[in-house]
């Protein structure tokens, strides 16, 4: 499995609780793609939101966003970390 990083851009005025049910949704379609979401950041003064991921590919990634109905606009592999 190889670690995507997502972004969404012009997600303004973005609450707390967007990002929560943005990501339980993530998790409650994951498994048909064989993707794992780790974690989700939202950054409400840019109005990025940001998920990490472990995944077979980066289509993998996107559609289970786009079953979550919030699409990524990037996604870049990750292939080292710290």
């Amino acid at each position: 499995m190889a670690t995507f990083m997502d972004v969404r851009h012009h997600m303004d005025a973005i609450t707390a609780e967007q990002p929560r049910s943005a990501h339980a949704a993530d998790l409650a379609n994951e498994g048909r793609e064989g993707v794992r979401v780790e974690r989700a950041w939202a950054g409400p003064d840019s109005g990025d939101v940001f998920c990490l991921s472990q995944a077979p590919s980066a289509d993998a990634v996107q559609r289970v966003h786009e079953r979550a109905g919030h699409a990524a606009d990037e996604i870049h592999p990750v292939p080292y970390s710290a």
